[in-house]
């Protein structure tokens, strides 16, 4: 590890609360996403301190996750309830990308198959309806 030192002081229930936060900026608030990753990767640093190497990428990958399997469900429920842009359900299968890529994010830190076929992301689909996630999962 380079940096062996502490750069995010909270307990560790407050660094993952602020992970969950910066994450969704990052994923939301364009304009700033450099620097949101960059308090990420601080986090994430101090967690591998705290937890064991890589523990704080597989907090972010379930993060990450759970945001997206919540999008995933609520552009469905509209999509059922013939609400909203039709296109809107093109999302769901370029965020069903994003969420394999959190799922062998998650595989490389706890081992096992991983997903290979992730050609169905559209990043400028996603950004177009608010959700930026590049380099969120890097």
């Amino acid at each position: 590890m380079k940096n062996a030192q502490r750069k995010y002081f909270p307990s560790i229930a407050q660094m993952i609360d602020r992970l969950c936060i910066v994450t969704l900026k990052s994923i939301k608030i364009a304009a700033n996403k450099k620097e949101y990753e960059a308090e990420a990767a601080e986090i994430m640093h101090d967690l591998d301190l705290l937890l064991g190497r890589n523990q704080g990428r597989l907090i972010r990958a379930v993060i990450v996750n759970a945001i997206i399997n919540e999008t995933i469900w609520a552009n469905e429920a509209t999509a059922r309830e013939g609400a909203g842009d039709p296109q809107r359900l093109l999302l769901t299968h370029s965020l069903n990308s994003v969420r394999a890529q959190s799922m062998n994010a998650i595989t490389a830190v706890t081992g096992g198959r991983k997903d290979l076929k992730l050609d169905y992301m559209s990043p400028a689909l996603t950004k177009k309806y608010g959700y930026d996630f590049a380099e969120v999962l890097g």
